[in-house]
């Protein structure tokens, strides 16, 4: 198998991860080649005009969520420098995040349940289309 020295593996933090990231550290190098990243939807994708909220909640959602990938990191020994929250779509932000960091894999879950989906899951198969990048989709349900 190749050797991968930057294997990027977005994972939902509220979600079956685990095996995932296990999938990941067995085929790194090290685990200092992991980079965790979590994607969450704007509000605006949950609220879209903003009617029925009253405050903007995306910090509150960036810090739990970095906090959750800080417990996962030390976890599993990835440096803590090597988590990253995000807000926006999750598949343009791997795909973003993969071109910057010039990841040579991305390891992510899927469980998709039923459909054109029922092979990936929605967010594996748009990851997969137009990625440059090695992609290993890890059943995780």
């Amino acid at each position: 198998m190749q050797n991968y020295k930057k294997v990027l593996v977005p994972i939902d933090v509220y979600s079956d991860y685990e095996k995932v990231v296990e999938r990941a550290v067995n085929i790194a190098q090290s685990a200092d080649d992991i980079y965790l990243l979590y994607v969450a939807y704007p509000q605006t994708n949950v609220e879209p005009y903003g009617l029925f909220l009253e405050r903007d909640y995306s910090e509150e959602v960036r810090e739990q969520a970095k906090s959750a990938l800080t417990e996962i990191a030390n976890k599993f020994a990835i440096p803590v420098s090597n988590t990253k929250v995000e807000i926006g779509s999750p598949a343009d932000e791997i795909h973003y995040q993969a071109e910057k960091l010039e990841a040579d894999l991305i390891v992510i879950g899927t469980h998709g349940q039923s459909g054109l989906k029922l092979l990936l899951g929605s967010t594996a198969n748009a990851v997969l289309h137009g990625v440059k990048r090695d992609v290993l989709a890890v059943k995780v349900g």
